[in-house]
């Protein structure tokens, strides 16, 4: 029995709610208290409330980190309901513990078991021993590196727009690309676009593209590779990320060039150089950052396709990203393999992964190919959309990406209400919930059945 599990039921004998009903009951609390600060007449721009259910879309997908809208952010949003919307998302993308953190370390108060459990299940780490200091340097790392995204973007917006309004909008883009939310604030450039309007961009896109990916990695990733800072000091878990997360984005912009080369939507009319960049930043922000660097309705089914796959893994475990994560997929395809050669035993780097990490990972991508599935059937059948733009969308909510296929203004109010579901569920995690509501009171297995022979295959 592992370490994290042992704690839980020590939790659960002395507790009501588990580290992660309570980690799911906060996200609801603050999307909730979201929902009611966006649906005041100040939150919007012309004064007039937007209604409960936009905001509650919109406040889901902020702190789910998501990017969906109904709306324009820049042009629906008030700069009071544009700071909800970003407080949102740094609550959402660095976890609700890791925000009560900072009162904890300021005031220097003893960090008890109770938190602890909780900063391990925020960070998706399985051990206690150091979660205090990772939390510490979570906190640390995370507001450096934004700082530093956001005084990038602000000198290159500062000669096109005035020195406020590139402290805001280096400042929102830093912080939305880092919780790879996918929001933006370009709307006074070109409404509903993304950051279309800067595809030519290096500077601009770079930046984006770096704060994702470094997010995206993961926070127990980031402690090792600072600490160890030699690929064959790092553990096999860090191994994985590193080299599956480069072969996702490499080989996704390689994808891209070659299905949308000649695509006159897309990346036709560029120029080589601009047709690699905007290549790599779709690669990068597909998995789940949610900008959109090109029309993705404009995309070729090709591309979509890549597109839905890439959203589906998403980025690691213990990051602000979503997805089934990429280790999880690196088992699972290690699974296959094993399988394919006629062996049982599933192992990489010279070390074997239990079959219980295989069978989690099996879960964890059947549900969620399920319900991307039912999400494309439900919402095609209730909305004006083809079934591709519906898992499209079904997906992208899911694995909160963001991105859309232009069909999340032509969902019908019981599709939203799905959509507002598959964000939630998301970014709290499937294993999160099945751990928390499912696992907590079942009962052991005193007895087991004879086995019986099934024909597979």
């Amino acid at each position: 029995m592992g370490i994290r599990l042992k704690l839980m039921r020590y939790w659960q004998r002395r507790n009501r709610l588990s580290p992660a009903q309570i980690f799911a009951l906060a996200f609801a609390l603050i999307i909730l208290v979201g929902s009611l600060l966006l649906s005041l007449p100040a939150a919007s721009r012309d004064g007039a409330s937007c209604g409960f259910r936009p905001a509650l879309f919109t406040a889901t997908s902020a702190t789910c980190v998501t990017g969906l809208t109904l709306y324009d952010t820049w042009t629906q949003w008030s700069a009071f309901g544009q700071i909800v919307i970003l407080s949102l998302i740094e609550v959402g993308g660095l976890g609700f513990m890791s925000a009560a953190s900072v009162m904890v370390f300021l005031l220097r108060r003893k960090v008890g078991l109770r938190q602890r459990m909780l900063m391990a299940q925020a960070l998706s780490v399985d051990e206690m021993d150091g979660v205090v200091r990772l939390q510490k340097w979570v906190l640390c790392g995370s507001l450096s590196v934004q700082l530093v995204g956001a005084l990038i973007l602000f000198f290159r917006f500062l000669p096109q727009v005035g020195w406020q309004t590139a402290a805001w909008w280096g400042t929102f883009h830093s912080i939305s690309a880092f919780c790879n939310a996918g929001f933006d604030v370009m709307g006074s450039v070109a409404p509903g676009t993304s950051v279309m309007a800067y595809n030519h961009d290096p500077v601009v896109f770079i930046t984006l593209m770096a704060l994702v990916v470094i997010a995206g990695l993961g926070f127990f990733v980031w402690d090792e590779v600072v600490r160890l800072r030699r690929f064959r000091k790092f553990s096999v878990y860090t191994k994985l990320v590193l080299l599956t997360s480069g072969v996702l984005i490499l080989g996704g912009a390689a994808l891209f060039l070659i299905l949308e080369w000649s695509n006159p939507g897309t990346l036709g009319p560029m120029p080589v150089p601009q047709k690699i960049l905007n290549a790599f930043f779709q690669s990068v922000t597909v998995r789940t950052a949610g900008f959109a660097g090109v029309d993705q309705a404009l995309l070729t089914d090709g591309s979509k396709g890549v597109s839905l796959v890439l959203m589906l893994i998403g980025g690691s475990s213990g990051s602000t990203a979503g997805g089934v994560k990429t280790v999880t997929m690196v088992v699972l395809m290690l699974f296959i393999w094993t399988r394919c050669r006629g062996r049982e035993t599933v192992t990489v780097y010279k070390r074997t992964i239990s079959a219980g990490k295989v069978m989690d990972a099996m879960t964890i991508v059947g549900i969620m190919v399920a319900l991307a599935l039912f999400g494309g059937i439900f919402i095609s059948a209730t909305s004006p959309v083809s079934f591709t733009d519906g898992l499209f969308e079904a997906v992208s909510a899911l694995a909160t990406v963001g991105l859309t296929a232009g069909t999340t203004g032509n969902l019908s109010i019981a599709a939203q209400i799905l959509i507002i579901i598959y964000m939630y569920f998301g970014r709290v995690g499937v294993l999160t919930l099945s751990l928390g509501f499912l696992m907590g009171n079942r009962a052991e297995e005193r007895f087991r059945y004879a086995q019986t022979n099934l024909l597979i295959g």
